[in-house]
C-alpha cells in the first residue's frame, strides 16, 4: 500500500477528520481511482475499527468519529464512483421504523455498511412500510434494514415485511433488523432473513448476503 492510503487508512482509525479532505483531493491528483482509495484506504480503517469495535477496544463515540472521517472522504469521492461507473459491493436501503425517532444505531450501521463498499440509502428515522417498498422500487437494493428501539415500535418491522410481500417485493431482497428489543427469535417469527445485535455484525451479514 501506498503512503498516501496509509495516511488515509490511520485518519480513519484514529478519528482524525481535519485534513482528510485534503489527503483524498491529493490521492485523486497523484492517480489513484476514487475506488483504490475507497478499497485500499478507507475500507481497510473501517474493517480495522469494526474488529477493535467489536473486542470493545473502541466504542460508538470512537466509531462515530472513524465513520466522520470516512464520510468526508466519500463525500468527494462519491460524484467520482458515480462518474466512473465503478461497481459497489452491494445496495442498501436503511431506516427506522415508523413511530421510532431514534436512529444512533442505525446511522452507526448505515456508515459501517459504507464503508464497506456499499451504496447506502438512509431513509432518517420514523419511515413507515409504504416509504421502505417506495424506496425498494426505486433503488432495487440488495438489502433492506430496519432499526427499532422501543418495544412498541419492533411491530412496524413485521408491517413493513408485509407490506414488501404485498407489493411483490419480498423476495428481491435480504432484510436484516436490529436495535435494543429486538432478538433473533423475533427476526424469525416476522420472517427477515438476520438480526444484527451489533453495527459490526451487521456488516459481516451484508457482505455475506451479497458474497463478499
Amino acid at each position: 500500500m501506498s503512503d498516501l492510503l496509509a495516511e488515509i487508512t490511520t485518519a480513519v482509525i484514529e478519528g482524525k477528520s481535519e485534513g482528510i479532505a485534503a489527503l483524498t483531493e491529493k490521492a485523486l491528483r497523484e492517480g489513484f481511482s476514487a475506488k483504490e482509495i475507497l478499497d485500499k484506504g478507507l475500507m481497510p480503517g473501517m474493517d480495522h475499527v469494526g474488529e477493535a469495535f467489536k473486542r470493545a477496544e473502541m466504542f460508538v463515540p470512537d466509531v462515530l468519529l472513524s465513520a466522520r472521517v470516512m464520510q468526508g472522504s466519500m463525500d468527494i469521492l462519491k460524484p467520482k464512483l458515480a462518474e466512473s461507473g465503478a461497481e459497489m459491493t452491494g445496495k442498501l436501503v436503511i431506516g427506522t421504523v415508523q413511530g421510532d425517532l431514534h436512529d444512533i444505531g442505525k446511522n452507526l450501521v448505515a456508515m459501517m455498511i459504507e464503508g464497506a463498499g456499499f451504496e447506502v440509502f438512509d431513509l432518517g428515522n420514523d419511515v413507515s412500510p409504504q416509504a421502505f417498498v417506495q424506496a425498494v422500487k426505486e433503488h432495487k437494493p440488495d438489502i433492506v434494514g430496519m432499526s427499532a428501539l422501543l418495544t412498541t415500535t419492533m411491530r412496524a418491522m413485521d408491517r413493513t415485511i408485509e407490506a414488501l410481500k404485498e407489493a411483490g417485493l419480498r423476495d428481491q431482497v435480504k432484510i436484516m433488523i436490529g436495535g435494543a428489543p429486538v432478538t433473533s427469535d423475533f427476526a424469525q417469527q416476522i420472517g427477515a432473513d438476520a438480526y444484527c445485535s451489533s453495527a459490526t455484525t451487521a456488516k459481516e451479514t451484508a457482505r455475506r448476503f451479497v458474497g463478499v
